[in-house]
């Protein structure tokens, strides 16, 4: 155990040297990264396809290789499930990332080669440390154990030698066999499918280790932490894992959850930091905790483009390069993968807080927004508004969700908001002026459409009942997991079938 920590400290100095690289020289890395990709994709099928051994610039890259989505390559994802290779990326592909992205019925299956565990997933994890141990030099992460909450995976269901489930337990799965000396619980807890039962599980398992950080989606770890704190009858977390100093989340954005976790954790010494992760690839880590914004990594053999959203789904739009992005821009991440992903469009959206070095912070989806009245609602603007309305009504947002209500003959359009409080508002409508207040203040295309409610109405809301959102994702076979509650749709899907299951409809 003290020689894989020693190995471990070792590596991480050597590895901020090579941080501060394409800190400094972000276009030359990447660069090098794309020609790395398309000389070891040339002999694929896709490389033949499109003549990748004969391709001389990025400008020649993006000209030859046309924009996708996971519809458009669904046809060679379905090859490999079936266990034919050399398709998409030369090495074999036998191990596939189940994502929804959101609650919809549709999974997609993201390829993951031995390249995307190596060179990106399992590199993005050790960066975390890396990352984590230079900002405080006193910690005593290795001393103990690292929490993980994880999914499962099971046997394709098109060939039974290949393999699929959340990301998280793909690459548990796969860590080298000294990393299990490093965390909790076993294997056998952590990639059990059943929910409900594995969080038992795992508070029985967990509560008398030394733990010294937790790695998890906010809302899962929630619920695990809430189950312990009833096991123990504790309030504080301390006196539990009375050494746990580090909470390293993702998959959604933490402004709702912070003042919960930080009720529950009353050390000054935890530590919070936030990593941009997906079944895609390992994008980026919060490399300065005292700042929200978060280090685009670009030497995972991830290739990056950029389309300004002003010009996302126009025929001729722009994309861009690590060299030409702006600050302040609200983007479409753009990516080619060491797994066989070409130009492939994520689905998220994200804002350059600095350059050189490049950083980031996650504003939303493309196609997770309000937009049917020509408001532009993203999710950045609704994280924004939502905090202002808490913090002023002293009140904690458990999950939420939004979508419009839309006009009729004898009314205006709207949105509705349906909530679930920790902590509810004394007053829910001063909570509901505060809100659409703020919104107005973040969304000027929003403020246009309320003014004088001559487009938008006041917004509608719902507050429901502890445990609707859980009880709604169950149903949907999303129970778990990586599965997210969706924040915002231009539909009413999610808040018909939610009000719904509450007989609110």
């Amino acid at each position: 155990m003290a020689i894989i920590k020693s190995i471990i400290s070792w590596l991480n100095i050597k590895r901020m040297s090579q941080i501060e690289l394409f800190r400094k020289y972000p276009v030359e890395v990447q660069m090098e990264t794309l020609f790395k990709l398309l000389k070891k994709a040339k002999d694929t099928e896709w490389g033949k396809m499109y003549n990748y051994e004969n391709i001389g610039s990025i400008k020649e890259f993006q000209k030859r290789i046309p924009l996708q989505d996971y519809e458009h390559v669904t046809s060679y994802v379905n090859r490999l499930r079936n266990c034919e290779q050399n398709i998409l990326w030369p090495s074999e592909i036998k191990w596939f990332a189940k994502s929804s992205g959101t609650t919809n019925d549709k999974s997609k299956f993201i390829p993951v080669s031995r390249e995307a565990l190596e060179d990106c997933h399992f590199k993005g994890g050790k960066d975390i440390i890396a990352l984590y141990l230079y900002q405080q030099p006193t910690n005593k992460l290795l001393k103990g154990k690292a929490l993980t909450l994880a999914g499962s995976h099971q046997v394709n269901n098109f060939n039974n030698t290949s393999y699929y489930g959340d990301l998280s337990a793909v690459l548990i799965q796969n860590l080298p066999f000294w990393a299990e000396f490093l965390r909790t619980p076993n294997l056998e807890i952590t990639l059990m499918d059943e929910w409900e039962s594995k969080i038992e599980k795992m508070a029985q398992a967990t509560i008398k280790k030394n733990v010294t950080s937790i790695a998890g989606v906010p809302s899962w770890t929630l619920v695990l932490i809430k189950r312990i704190l009833e096991i123990t009858g504790k309030k504080d977390f301390t006196e539990i894992w009375p050494n746990l100093e580090l909470f390293i989340h993702g998959g959604v954005s933490f402004i709702p959850y912070r003042e919960q976790f930080k009720k529950l954790f009353l050390s000054e010494k935890m530590s919070y930091l936030e990593t941009y992760n997906a079944s895609e690839g390992f994008f980026a880590i919060q490399d300065d905790m005292n700042t929200q914004d978060m280090l685009l990594m670009l030497d995972y053999g991830i290739f990056y483009e950029f389309i300004p959203m002003e010009e996302f789904g126009k025929e001729n739009q722009k994309v861009l390069t690590i060299g030409e992005v702006e600050t302040g821009i609200n983007y479409a991440i753009v990516i080619s993968t060491n797994a066989g992903l070409w130009r492939y469009v994520l689905g998220d959206t994200i804002k350059f807080t600095s350059l050189y070095p490049h950083k980031i912070v996650i504003t939303g989806r493309t196609k997770h927004f309000i937009n049917t009245f020509g408001e532009e609602l993203i999710i950045e603007n609704a994280e924004q508004a939502i905090k202002i309305a808490s913090e002023k009504t002293s009140s904690q947002i458990r999950e939420y969700t939004a979508g419009p209500v839309y006009m009729t003959e004898n009314s205006k359009g709207s949105h509705e908001w349906l909530f679930e409080f920790s902590t509810p508002p004394a007053n829910i409508d001063y909570f509901m002026e505060i809100l659409d207040n703020a919104l107005k203040a973040v969304n000027s295309d929003y403020e246009a459409k309320r003014y004088r409610n001559m487009t938008l109405d006041f917004p509608h809301f719902t507050v429901l009942p502890d445990g609707t959102f859980y009880k709604w994702l169950k149903l949907k076979g999303k129970y778990g997991g990586q599965h997210k509650i969706p924040r915002l749709a231009n539909h009413r899907e999610y808040i018909d079938e939610l009000l719904k299951l509450t007989n609110k409809l």
